[in-house]
């Protein structure tokens, strides 16, 4: 079928997959039968759709959670455009006062397990044209190409984003966490102007997929161990664009989440697990280095010092904070612009 859009709140889907339960789509069928054949059909309609329903609940109870989600893109008080979360819940728990009420660059970073189902709506709330889209286009997590974030003229099917909102216009993404998918991912928008998105005018954020076993591999100064994600005191998503780092924390306790604006202080007690998320949003090779620490490749025993970085590529990484560092884009050109920063240790646990 066609992608539909639709303008009107509860009325929106990303696949025909969702516009009915499977009883409606079972019983649109059962009026074409005529006769004895439609009443066999009853009951057998009836049976089966006992048994599925049955069969989705404890499937639901063995998956990971249901998010769902709304955000809305705004144009910011100097002209940039940011994403605003407007609402997540999670298996019907609210959790939206962990993101901030302002829309902020970068956006929202939301956070995932593995087996997780994710239901989320764009709306478009920057009104500089009534026909210009804005959508969100992720990478990492699993979705069909109704989900996929772009114009028509890259995915064959349908503009996927929303248009201005004047009175409800929506559209609505679905993803599957699977498994595999753990690990740090972009979203950015992919439709507005060009099909190029307009990530360098501030509609991007990232996915945090954490792994279904419940613990990471990190690097305590010269050793690796696995810990639990429970244990990382603070997580730092830090965007590397052309010319500045774009920073964003998350206490690892209250969940809350604080924009640092460009090249951020980061803090930390001194022997604190914290967590590093890096993506590279601008158009050149990046050298991150944290002075004096090394770290885990991922998917290897390999501890490193430097990590190359390409557009859109992400790289992540589990400490204990044990001093005072900087921080840095050691590419020669990203360096002579500044791209660095303080990652400031406190007195705490050795």
């Amino acid at each position: 079928m066609k992608y539909q859009h639709s303008y009107a709140v509860g009325g929106f889907t990303a696949s025909d997959q969702t516009q009915y339960s499977p009883i409606v789509r079972r019983f649109g069928c059962l009026f074409i039968k005529p006769g004895i054949a439609l009443i066999l059909s009853l009951g057998m309609f009836f049976l089966s759709s006992a048994e599925s329903i049955g069969a989705e609940r404890d499937s639901d109870k063995k998956n990971g959670a249901k998010h769902h989600i709304e955000m809305i893109a705004e144009e910011t008080e100097d002209g940039l455009l940011a994403y605003r979360m407007v609402e997540h819940q999670v298996d019907g728990v609210n959790i939206t006062s962990r993101y901030s009420t302002q829309a902020t660059i970068p956006g929202p970073t939301i956070v995932l397990t593995e087996g997780d189902k994710v239901r989320l709506t764009i709306r478009n709330g920057v009104t500089v044209s009534p026909d210009q889209q804005i959508s969100v286009h992720v990478h990492g997590v699993h979705y069909t190409i109704l989900s996929d974030g772009t114009l028509k003229i890259i995915n064959k099917v349908e503009d996927e984003g929303a248009y201005p909102d004047h009175g409800g216009r929506f559209y609505t993404y679905l993803w599957d966490v699977a498994p595999g998918t753990a690990g740090t991912w972009p979203y950015h928008d992919h439709n507005f102007e060009t099909h190029n998105g307009s990530e360098d005018r501030g509609l991007f954020g990232t996915v945090i997929v954490n792994p279904a076993s419940g613990s990471v591999t990190a690097s305590n100064g010269s050793s690796i161990s696995s810990l639990p994600v429970s244990s990382i005191k603070k997580d730092y998503v830090l965007y590397l664009a052309d010319d500045a780092f774009w920073g964003m924390e998350i206490d690892g306790a209250s969940k809350q989440q604080i924009p640092l604006g460009v090249n951020p202080i980061l803090t930390a007690k001194g022997g604190d697990n914290v967590r590093f998320h890096l993506i590279a949003m601008g158009t050149y090779l990046n050298r991150f280095q944290l002075e004096g620490y090394q770290w885990v490749d991922p998917g290897t025993t390999k501890l490193i010092v430097a990590k190359d970085i390409g557009p859109l590529e992400n790289h992540a990484f589990t400490i204990k904070a044990l001093g005072s560092a900087n921080y840095m884009n050691a590419n020669f050109s990203r360096k002579l612009m500044g791209m660095r920063g303080s990652f400031n240790v406190t007195s705490g646990a050795p």
